[in-house]
């Protein structure tokens, strides 16, 4: 009887880890009743922010009560990975809202209770991404500790790459320039190897890979660097030549667009920078 009865674990909700989730839980919760309230959220902008606050809202319930009840071990997937991706995910996801929705939804002058909501919910927001950046902090492998890939400094900047590809995938539209079209196939080609990794990372298919792991991300982060140094001069270059910003640029216009996939091939050119350093130390450079 006793070894059929669920287990309760309290310290998955009275560790520091535990108290980031609830507290990461309650203000999406917030975040998320707030803007609904105002039914202000229309658009592409809106419509990702609710899906944010909503989509992170669930997963850390869900890994709450998994590890409340522990019932993680049954899962066939790596749960320190799932959950250190995860956290390091939904932080650049609330983060990302709590700087669009503020710009998109907040008029100025702003008065009124509507927009008192709406300035709760981008507070809300802004905790939210704290305590997802102090969960990310706090399982953060130690130095000399691989036995959970994704928790370390390489394995945080896999997620961090992906996500800002999938921002870049979002500011593109069709080039027909070969120049163009060979950053496209950059961001597209880096982007699906670095999602594989931490897809195989957390399902435990690294097994099958018939390389050493440590080397063959030396191999991977200095091909994907030279890939995005090369991005990096051609986007810009190609992008903006001969061409001034128009008048009345909204946050739709191209130019805007372009100039924003100039800064985020920059933001990944530099994390794969970081990453090709931290890989190498981890291979070369073993901590006693």
């Amino acid at each position: 009887l006793a070894g059929s009865m669920a287990v309760v674990n309290l310290r998955a909700v009275t560790s520091w880890v535990g108290i980031a989730r609830i507290l990461a839980v309650a203000l999406a919760c917030l975040a998320f009743s707030l803007v609904a309230s105002t039914r202000d959220f229309g658009g592409s902008y809106g419509t990702w922010c609710m899906f944010t606050w909503c989509f992170c809202f669930a997963v850390t319930l869900l890994v709450l009560l998994l590890e409340l009840l522990e019932l993680y071990p049954k899962l066939p997937l790596s749960w320190d990975d799932f959950t250190s991706a995860f956290s390091m995910l939904a932080a650049l996801m609330v983060f990302t809202s709590s700087v669009v929705f503020p710009s998109t939804f907040i008029k100025s002058p702003c008065s009124g209770d509507k927009c008192a909501r709406q300035a709760v919910a981008t507070t809300a927001s802004c905790l939210c991404f704290l305590a997802y950046a102090l969960e990310v902090g706090l399982t953060r492998a130690k130095p000399g500790d691989i036995s959970s890939f994704l928790s370390t400094v390489p394995g945080i900047l896999k997620v961090f790459e992906a996500y800002v590809a999938c921002l870049i995938f979002s500011l593109l539209d069709y080039q027909s320039e070969p120049g163009l079209q060979w950053c496209v196939a950059v961001y597209s080609l880096c982007f699906i190897i670095t999602l594989l990794i931490i897809i195989f990372t957390i399902g435990r298919c690294l097994a099958y890979i018939p390389c050493p792991l440590d080397k063959m991300l030396v191999g991977y982060n200095t091909l994907a660097l030279l890939m995005y140094v090369t991005a990096t001069i051609l986007w810009p270059l190609y992008s903006f030549k001969g061409q001034s910003r128009p008048n009345n640029c909204n946050e739709n216009c191209w130019w805007n667009k372009r100039l924003g996939v100039t800064f985020l091939t920059i933001f990944n050119l530099i994390a794969y920078l970081v990453d090709l350093v931290y890989s190498t130390k981890m291979v070369f450079i073993r901590t006693p």
